[in-house]
């Protein structure tokens, strides 16, 4: 159990800080940040409601009172990851960027999350 206690939280924090890298980097470098969605074929007027997502997701997540939104915020992280993942193969970056690894920390963080927490 404190293994499984000790995954989740080293989990769930990486991929919280994950999100709220990406956040601040949409705040506080939203041109740039722009002109990045653009090139991966995305509008770019969804950078900051990408950010105040993120950070409510992660709010959710962390807090975890409510099931029915803190399985929503899961799932927008998982939509996020994926479309992002996708966006910067399909770009030629490569897979593994953090998103790819944002990824993998996402469903140890979901399912442990489930066992422990509810």
């Amino acid at each position: 159990m404190k293994l499984k206690k000790i995954t989740y939280w080293v989990c769930t924090l990486a991929l919280c800080f994950i999100f709220l890298y990406s956040a601040q980097m949409y705040f506080f470098n939203t041109a740039m940040m722009q002109g990045y969605f653009e090139n991966l074929t995305y509008p770019s007027y969804i950078v900051i409601p990408l950010a105040v997502l993120k950070v409510l997701g992660v709010g959710m997540v962390l807090w975890r009172k409510s099931k029915w939104l803190t399985e929503w915020a899961y799932a927008g992280f998982f939509f996020d990851l994926v479309l992002a993942t996708a966006a910067h193969y399909n770009a030629d970056h490569g897979i593994f960027g953090i998103s790819f690894y944002g990824l993998l920390l996402l469903f140890p963080s979901y399912f442990l999350g489930k066992y422990i927490r509810d």
